[in-house]
């Protein structure tokens, strides 16, 4: 059965747009809407209550867009809110969690899996839980708060040596773990990739935005349109920063206009 809603997603800033490019290119005739909400990033630093309740905004919104279905493109939602969110919510909702451990899982040849997220995903402890519940070894978990505030910055060159000190600084434990899989668990770290692996190198990085977007993929009723989708953007501060900073997960040469609404 056809379905020509379109697909709704959202983050806390930018991060997000990884999942939407990734979407664009398995459904390429689906609509989606995506909220980044820019004022109140970064959200791995905030209490479980407070994340939760920028989660209900969040999708409060995508909602009245009449969405068939809701992506949520963070890691720290998807760690800490999303089984609440999910009880409140009359559509489907998908994650970035469940795709990138069962990846991992199917990766590692070791058993040993290193993770990677804001401070209140590791806090949460739920990528941890579902990689031991499916067969993990052992599970190394490491909070790294700065790399939000670096990408959302610009500083993701694999050259950048502000980007290599930190996540040098940060991947220690992981470096020493023998871990050979590292989820990036959080839709920022990708951007970071070149950096992290400089620093981890021969670790398979999992980018949790692929994985969330093949899961959409699957479950997703399909619009029965023949037309290539369009893409909406609304943020919920400075769409001109916002919509100049997209490149940098769109890739260049790809310009949006982001509009500003108010949760």
């Amino acid at each position: 059965m056809s379905d020509n809603r379109p697909i709704g997603v959202f983050d806390s800033g930018l991060g997000g747009l990884c999942a939407v490019n990734y979407l664009r290119k398995l459904l390429p005739y689906e609509n989606i809407v995506y909220l980044g909400d820019t004022g109140r990033v970064p959200y791995g630093t905030k209490s479980r209550e407070t994340i939760i309740e920028y989660a209900r905004d969040d999708v409060r919104f995508l909602l009245s867009k009449n969405v068939k279905t809701i992506v949520a493109a963070c890691g720290t939602v998807s760690s800490v809110a999303l089984d609440v969110i999910k009880q409140e919510t009359f559509v489907s909702m998908t994650g970035i969690v469940e795709g990138a451990v069962s990846e991992a899982i199917r990766s590692t040849e070791n058993g040993v899996i290193a993770v990677i997220g804001t401070s209140a995903t590791i806090s949460s402890g739920v990528f941890e839980k579902k990689l031991y519940e499916s067969g993990a070894k052992r599970v190394v978990s490491q909070a790294c708060p700065l790399l939000v505030p670096l990408v959302e910055c610009g500083f993701t060159g694999k050259d950048n040596d502000v980007a290599k000190r930190v996540c040098d600084s940060y991947l220690g434990t992981v470096r020493a773990s023998g871990a050979d899989t590292l989820i990036l668990g959080c839709t920022h770290f990708p951007l970071l990739s070149d950096v992290i692996s400089k620093v981890l190198p021969g670790v398979l990085l999992i980018d949790p935005a692929k994985q969330t977007a093949r899961l959409v993929e699957k479950t997703v009723d399909p619009t029965d349109r023949k037309t290539p989708g369009k893409t909406e953007y609304f943020v919920t501060d400075d769409a001109l920063g916002f919509s100049e900073a997209a490149n940098i997960f769109l890739g260049d040469g790809v310009k949006i206009r982001a509009e500003k609404v108010n949760l």
